[in-house]
């Protein structure tokens, strides 16, 4: 921060505002939630005030300074903006007025998530780690602020905000180009642009997933002193994603399976909203829960990329899901049988090829894209930290 700036207790900054509302049985009540490290304010699913009962609520305003008081020390600071007005918060959701004479909010907030003001909020909040650690209200006079002129304040605030503009733009024109990137891929596995005529023509032809997919499962028996590296599958065809070890001593199932790279997999349970992936070289040898079934391609008859490409399909995802008990709801699970006897239009091999070329170059693309996702996220905090030095 600049020499010249003054710093300031938050105990001259903020004052204690708390509304709390009489719950009524029959009056919906939507709740508001905030992320750590100053990342916004999320809302939570309305619910009646039955399904409240006696949990005390908060009423919301805007221009609300938010402290999430088990989680203040992981900069879960928000400031309530007018689609936060008028919603709730519970007994964690401390709201303090700023005294806006002497302090813009919005660089308040910026204060807050950087790394200097996040610990001093991790100062004032003793205890261990998660819920255990609970800030302490009487402590906030400790919590120190630079504070520069108010017009200042405001110049910062404003060259922050276009910044993060920019770098948000940035994410989802990404983001963008990773669902083009997708179609593009489920198009060229289904080429709903053909007639069943052309395709015939064409050297497609229908076949059920057996002729093309054998299941194949690898169990190993659980040992108490081991430790089996595990992954999940993302739902809506985003993947896998490594997960903690499986400690052999504190799981119940008495068999994992591990897999192999290249195999076709999928979560029995999360079938229904598209989790299918294939096992990469990053996941090669590790373990598996048998809701995990796990498939090998018939090499000379289908590719595990065309295989892919296919089931990214969101329509697939629930006709395959046919049949299945829990329809609808999370407790359905899509069985091997259902995959295997499922009718797909299998297109020549030279197609397929084709599928898988275009894979890998999306592949490729997608490293640089995350590479350059990670130089794009380290900016947000180095432009925080820039803006409460004053060099913005």
């Amino acid at each position: 921060m600049k020499s010249n700036w003054p710093v300031v207790s938050l105990g001259e900054l903020i004052r204690l505002e708390r509304r709390p509302v009489a719950v009524k049985p029959d009056q919906e009540y939507q709740e508001i939630g905030t992320y750590s490290f100053g990342r916004g304010v999320f809302h939570k699913t309305p619910r009646s005030g039955l399904e409240v009962g006696d949990k005390p609520l908060f009423l919301m305003k805007e221009g609300d300074f938010v402290l999430q008081i088990t989680f203040a020390w992981e900069g879960a600071v928000a400031l309530m903006s007018k689609a936060e007005d008028g919603l709730y918060g519970s007994v964690r959701y401390l709201t303090f007025r700023v005294d806006e004479a002497r302090c813009f909010p919005p660089f308040l907030l910026i204060y807050f998530r950087t790394d200097g003001g996040r610990q001093q909020l991790e100062k004032i909040s003793p205890g261990s780690a998660g819920r255990n650690r609970v800030l302490s209200v009487k402590r906030i006079p400790e919590v120190l602020v630079p504070l520069p002129p108010l017009a200042e304040q405001r110049r910062i605030a404003n060259s922050v905000d276009q910044l993060t503009a920019l770098i948000n733009e940035a994410r989802v024109l990404r983001q963008q180009t990773i669902e083009e990137r997708q179609r593009l891929l489920v198009g060229m596995a289904h080429r709903l642009d053909l007639t069943p005529e052309e395709k015939l023509r064409s050297g497609w032809r229908e076949v059920p997933l057996h002729k093309c997919l054998h299941l194949s499962r690898d169990p190993h028996k659980t040992m108490t002193d081991g430790s089996y590296q595990n992954f999940g599958i993302y739902s809506y065809g985003r993947g896998l994603f490594l997960k903690s070890p499986i400690d052999g001593l504190l799981t119940s199932a008495d068999k994992l399976y591990k897999v192999k790279r290249g195999q076709f997999i999928y979560s029995r349970l999360f079938a229904f909203e598209g989790a299918y992936g294939v096992v990469s070289d990053d996941y090669d040898g590790f373990f598996i829960s048998n809701e995990y079934p796990t498939f090998d391609c018939i090499n000379d008859v289908a590719r595990v990329e065309f295989v892919l490409a296919y089931f990214k399909a969101p329509h697939i995802w629930q006709e395959v899901a046919v049949g299945s008990k829990g329809l609808g709801n999370r407790r359905q699970r899509v069985e091997p049988e259902q995959i295997l006897k499922h009718v797909v239009w299998l297109p020549p091999m030279e197609w397929q090829d084709q599928i898988t070329a275009v894979m890998i170059q999306i592949e490729r693309l997608a490293e640089e894209q995350s590479e350059t996702a990670a130089k794009m996220d380290a900016l947000v905090p180095a432009v925080l930290d820039q803006a409460v030095r004053g060099q913005l």
